[in-house]
């Protein structure tokens, strides 16, 4: 038991050493008069339409994601306790 749970602290340890790589990571993009920076782990940093940042259509679209990312974790999270992985 105490080799799972030393396991699972190693796995959380790789996914926030992950999360904190994946924040480093910036792509510009630009197409139409519309400018993103997004980051690596799908957040979006920026967006400017025609020269102008939209920090409103910023905030709504990060909260959108983030709302999908609690479903799909919530989703996951019993995927994985089926699995006998409880508790992550």
């Amino acid at each position: 038991m105490f080799d799972k749970m030393k396991d699972l602290y190693n796995l959380k340890k790789q996914a926030d050493s992950m999360k904190k790589e994946m924040e480093q990571i910036f792509v510009e993009y630009e197409n139409r008069g519309i400018k993103l920076v997004v980051r690596g782990d799908n957040h979006i940093e920026k967006i400017e339409v025609d020269g102008v940042e939209d920090k409103r259509l910023k905030d709504v679209i990060n909260d959108a994601l983030k709302e999908v990312q609690k479903k799909v974790a919530k989703k996951m999270k019993g995927q994985l306790s089926d699995l006998g992985i409880p508790g992550l």
